[in-house]
Order: structure tokens, then sequence, then C-alpha cells
């Protein structure tokens, strides 16, 4: 492997960047971000990174700071004279804000998108954005990975008879539908309603459950009440088990709670998003191997598309 590259991380996505470093086996680059009184913070690379190829990585969770993070990073790296810098965005924040779906209102991963060309990026890696078109608000290469690389040999590991997949919403259907086809299982939809933002109202199910194993496949999980409605309708219609699987564990406010109380036997998760809650009902698979595999087949100009599975 071409060995020009250093490896640096953002605060709150160290324990990811040191697995990947683990695989790629190299030091993660040093640096320093000093907080000041007022809440600003600078960062500061302490090794050089004259004409080498750097790699960045910050999830853009509890966004504001870890964006702007990364922003700091981005500039102090261009400033730096470094080769290329590539943003190794494991979860991309503001990407459920794809397009107008109402008046006046605006589109977050078309402005991220534009900070972050901005900023000096060469290259974004990121996991399962929340809508495959959103590739096309950057001017630049985007190595999208899938999380189905990890999520479909675990599910191939549980042997589940009956097994049918499953969508919490229309919109995840394509999603979901990969994964049906590739394990040659039936696939059921759940259409829901909305009152506003994070709260459902009805749902119904499109297909058959009963005496099923459901495995419900989705991007993110954030207050877990579309995951745990779907999860208790299902029960209900009489599905034998049903289990989740979601590429990032936002997991906001009574999310751990509401998993914890309902039908669901376990939710799977990458690590893009660390989980610290309660919930002994969720379990994190690392996402390190394949962000690490990518990092190595750019810098060796090998194809990135070659290791998907689904």
């Amino acid at each position: 492997m071409n060995r020009n590259f250093v490896i640096f991380s953002g605060t709150k996505t160290q324990y990811l960047a040191q697995k990947i470093c683990n695989h790629l086996q190299c030091q993660l680059g040093q640096m320093q971000i000093t907080h000041f009184a007022d809440g600003e913070f600078e960062v500061c690379y302490e090794e050089t990174m004259r004409g080498r190829d750097v790699f960045l990585v910050q999830s853009t969770f509890a966004p504001s700071d870890n964006l702007m993070e990364l922003l700091l990073m981005i500039d102090a790296a261009k400033r730096a004279s470094a080769r290329t810098i590539n943003a190794v965005v494991p979860y991309f924040g503001w990407a459920r804000q794809d397009r107008k779906d109402k008046p006046r209102v605006s589109i977050g991963a078309k402005l991220v998108a534009d900070l972050l060309s901005v900023a000096g990026i060469n290259r974004l890696i990121t996991i399962d954005l929340h809508a495959d078109q959103e590739q096309g608000f950057f001017d630049i290469p985007v190595d999208h990975l899938y999380a189905s690389t990890i999520m479909y040999p675990y599910i191939k590991s549980l042997e589940l008879e009956n097994l049918c997949i499953a969508s919490p919403d229309v919109g995840g259907s394509k999603r979901a539908n990969s994964y049906a086809k590739h394990l040659d299982c039936p696939l059921v939809l759940c259409n829901k309603t909305r009152k506003r933002a994070n709260v459902v109202e009805n749902m119904q199910i499109i297909g058959e459950v009963k005496d099923m194993n459901v495995v419900l496949i989705d991007d993110i999980v954030d207050t877990a009440g579309t995951i745990t409605m779907a999860a208790n309708v299902m029960k209900e219609a009489g599905a034998r088990s049903v289990r989740a699987i979601a590429s990032h564990c936002i997991m906001s406010g009574p999310a751990s709670q509401r998993i914890q109380e309902s039908a669901l036997e376990e939710v799977v998760f990458t690590d893009t998003i660390p989980y610290l809650g309660p919930c002994d009902k969720v379990k994190q698979i690392s996402c390190s191997s394949l962000l690490a595999e990518t990092i190595r087949r750019v810098m060796d100009n090998e194809s990135i598309s070659s290791q998907y599975l689904i």
C-alpha cells in the first residue's frame, strides 16, 4: 500500500478512527483542539502533512459543533499544504434535508455539501446517505459505501427460518428490496402517516408477516417511533419475531426506552455514531474494516464498488 498518507480524527469520532488505523497498521495523526470561553475552538495539527494524502474522520452527529470542527480541520490541512484532503464522514448529518418538501425551506444536505467543497475537500467517503442522489450535490468524487456489506453477513449468520425482510416506510423500499432479493425471501412494506416530524400517527402493513421472522431494514433510527411502531404492528399481525437492522444510531430522546419496551428482539447498528445508552437490545457492528479497506483502495487506485455485497 502507498504509505504517503495520514489519518486524523475529530473529537467525537476518535473511537472509530483508531479502529481504522489499527486495520491499516498506522498511527492516528496528532492534533489539538483548543476551546475558548465563548464557545469557539481552534484546530492545530501537531505533525507535518505537506505533500501527503490526508484523511479526516468525523461524523456530523449532534451536527453543528462536529461539522464546524470538520470544516476547521479541512481548512487547516489545506493551509498546511496537504496534497489531497479526503473527508471520511461515516454519518453525514443533514442528509434528511435533501429536497423542498414544502414551501420556503432550506435544503440542508446541499448546503453542507457546498460548505465541505468550498472548505477544500478533494473526496468524500460516507456510508448510507439518506438518498443516493445526494452524491450529485458534490462536484468531487463521492465514495458512497453501503452498510449492507456488514449487515448482510450478520443476517445470514442468524439462520432464521421463514425469513421476511421489511421496510418501516415506503421510502426505504428500495433498500429493503435489495436485501430481500439477495436473501431470496419475501418483502413487506409499512405505510405510515405523520402528524409532524418524528411523530407517526398510524401505520398499515402491506404484505403478510404471520409466522415469519421479520427483519426491518432502515438507514437511521432517531427517536425510534417508526421502527418500534412497525415492530409492534407486525408482532400483533402474527410475526414470530421482529428485529431491526439500521446503519446510523442517532437514538435521540426516548429512543432507548421505546426500543426496550417494544416487540423488537434486537436492533443492530454500525458504529458510525457511538451508542452510550442503557438499552440492552441495541448491538453495534463496527464499520472500521469497511472504511479502512476503502482508504486502502483509494490510495492504491483500486475499485471501490467491487467490495459491495448488495
